[in-house]
């Protein structure tokens, strides 16, 4: 399967620089595999598309301040970190932007200039990753002064600076990991929320905290040949459970974005290995699931998402989902009828 397939055309001013307001403002594009039909709607329309018993899977993962300005020790010379994925307390693997940011570079965080009061922490980069990261090892744990040094890491895409933070961040992330936010969950409000409890949708819980394929797009020319990068996931009990009982009556599990999408169906691939009587287990560990075109799907029903960038996993995973042709018939219409692209932009609906 070449990547090229998965790529399109997209004018630039239709890439999202500000989130909408309210959030559940944004329009969404309703996606039926069914007969192939796309409606255009709003998002808190999704009432209209979601019955009692359905079940909405949300991951709850939250985006940490994960982009760190550091100078070389001795020189001083300018170095950026994007920390992505944390191994311990005090090692991280990191993108680091910087010349001659080697091994063995001892590197300062902190103490800028006109802020004296700034904590200062050192870190020495010790390592490299097969995909061109760094291993990062803090003087100290790190976690807890992510919020004074750090910034929140916005796509290289967004060039509009953020005036409040939980603008990127979903109403319901609890769990601090992400570098990126798990975007189709970022229109729900609780006004929308409480319009489905009413109606007798029911919420459950996943963690996904996304790591370095967001900011990459596949660079072999086969499909087959890229290499995903892990991210470390979970599923608890009562989510399994949840998921069990919506499909033995028969409703649907509906995963709020791409990044749920592998959680559940690689907790579901685990069950299907283990013979469990069950279609989902509680899993808690790494997942390098990479799904495209031809993957079988187990358990989701239902996918909401954003509109990806081109030759993107994530695009090939909803393409996967939906049909490759269906998928792009459905971004051609979204760019002739002025959709707003990527982490702020609008949704889809694919039922």
């Amino acid at each position: 399967m070449k990547t090229a397939e998965f790529d399109y055309a997209l004018p630039p001013e239709l890439i999202a620089q500000t989130p909408i307001e309210p959030r559940d403002a944004a329009r969404m594009l309703v996606v039926r595999r069914c007969d192939g039909t796309l409606a255009h709607r709003r998002f808190f329309n999704l009432v209209d598309y979601l019955a009692s018993g359905d079940l909405l899977v949300l991951n709850e993962s939250r985006v940490i301040p994960a982009r760190l300005q550091a100078r070389k020790v001795p020189s001083g010379g300018r170095v950026e970190l994007l920390l992505l994925t944390r191994h311990d307390a005090q090692t991280w693997e990191a993108l680091v932007s910087g010349r001659r940011a080697r091994t063995g570079t001892r590197l300062r965080i902190g103490a800028a200039p006109g802020a004296p009061n700034t904590p200062v922490l050192e870190a020495d980069i010790v390592g490299e990753t097969p995909s061109g990261g760094r291993l990062i090892r803090f003087a100290a744990p790190v976690d807890d002064l992510l919020e004074s040094l750090g910034e929140v890491p916005l796509p290289p895409y967004i060039h509009t600076p953020l005036a409040d933070r939980e603008r990127y961040q979903t109403i319901y992330a609890r769990t601090r990991g992400s570098v990126a936010a798990p975007t189709a969950g970022l229109h729900f409000t609780p006004e929308l929320f409480a319009a489905l409890e009413a109606q007798g949708v029911g919420r459950a819980i996943v963690t996904l905290h996304i790591g370095l394929d967001t900011f990459r797009p596949v660079q072999e020319e086969r499909v087959e040949e890229h290499v995903i990068h892990r991210e470390w996931c979970e599923i608890g009990a009562a989510t399994a459970q949840a998921i069990a009982e919506a499909r033995r009556r028969g409703k649907r599990v509906v995963a709020v974005g791409t990044t749920t999408v592998r959680v559940l169906e690689t907790a579901a691939r685990r069950a299907e290995e283990a013979g469990a009587a069950e279609p989902i287990i509680p899993f808690s560990g790494w997942t390098d699931l990479f799904i495209y075109p031809g993957y079988r799907f187990r358990v989701v029903d239902a996918l909401i998402t954003n509109f990806h960038l081109p030759r993107s996993t994530l695009l090939m995973l909803v393409s996967a989902f939906a049909g490759r042709e269906l998928i792009r018939r459905a971004y051609e219409e979204a760019v002739r009828e002025r959709y707003r692209f990527y982490s702020f932009g609008d949704a889809m609906l694919i039922l």
